[in-house]
């Protein structure tokens, strides 16, 4: 790495919080850290806007939150300042796509979240999440304007991978469609992705992306490290992702993210 970093823009789930969805004592003192030397702190995520304002406390957060992959930059407040939604004509295309893909359906508008199922896979997780459950309907044909995020849930790796490669096909550059979890296919709009988050801060912030460390563990964050300057993947982090990124760091159940603050960021 050459060159100073002015903020570490980081991922959330599989990165800075434990497999049990924990923030230990280490990740919040990195963070203090950081602080401590000068540099900002900024989290960006899938999850939407009320899933990471139970951040904003423990880590003294003052900069914007990247929600839905950056379709939602929120304030601690959950004020929205900007969003980037899905085309209202294709939501019931790409719904109709990832259906047929045997995909168990979310739609997420703002901070609303629409399921067809409440017993639906991993329903209850993201409801522990988001300390809130979805609200469940009985057809997505009313819910096709100011969609953040569309979600196609399965278990099936194999189902999960095809839906993936038939929404990209399908969509092409209309939709960003990119993996939060190997559980999770995250359809949004074309411009809503983390590289996208990356450039609003370097922006709001007057920082040359080069200034920028991103640090992450899934397919979805490779678009940030893509635009920032140093870029650290998790050691839980498919081998693809590790490639992507600068330098690889511990796991996610080993301190990884304390670990690469200390190791890389402030050494």
């Amino acid at each position: 790495m050459s060159g100073r970093i002015r903020l570490l823009l980081s991922d959330v789930d599989g990165t800075l919080i434990t497999p049990e969805k924990e923030l230990t004592a280490s990740s919040i003192g990195a963070v203090h850290g950081l602080r401590d030397a000068g540099i900002m702190f900024a989290i960006t995520s899938a999850r939407p806007p009320r899933g990471l304002v139970r951040f904003v406390e423990p880590l003294g957060l003052t900069t914007p939150l990247g929600a839905f992959n950056g379709a939602a930059i929120v304030d601690g407040n959950l004020t929205v300042i900007e969003e980037r939604t899905i085309d209202d004509d294709i939501v019931g295309e790409v719904i109709d796509v990832l259906q047929a893909h045997t995909m168990s359906i979310w739609v997420f508008r703002s901070d609303e979240w629409f399921v067809l199922d409440e017993d639906g896979p991993h329903v209850d997780q993201e409801a522990r999440i988001l300390e809130g459950g979805p609200t469940v309907v009985t057809s997505f044909e009313g819910i096709v304007r100011g969609v953040d995020k569309i979600v196609g849930v399965s278990d099936d790796a194999d189902a999960s991978a095809a839906a993936w490669s038939a929404t990209n096909e399908r969509f092409r550059s209309r939709v960003s469609a990119t993996r939060s979890q190997t559980y999770y296919l995250d359809v949004t709009n074309p411009a809503a992705n983390k590289g996208s988050v990356v450039d609003y801060l370097a922006t709001r912030y007057d920082i040359a992306p080069q200034e920028i460390a991103t640090i992450g563990d899934m397919h979805n964050d490779v678009s940030m490290f893509q635009a920032s300057g140093f870029s650290v993947a998790m050691g839980n982090a498919d081998p693809a992702v590790q490639r992507a990124a600068h330098v690889v760091t511990s796991t996610n159940a080993e301190e990884g993210f304390a670990r690469a603050v200390a190791d890389f960021i402030l050494s």
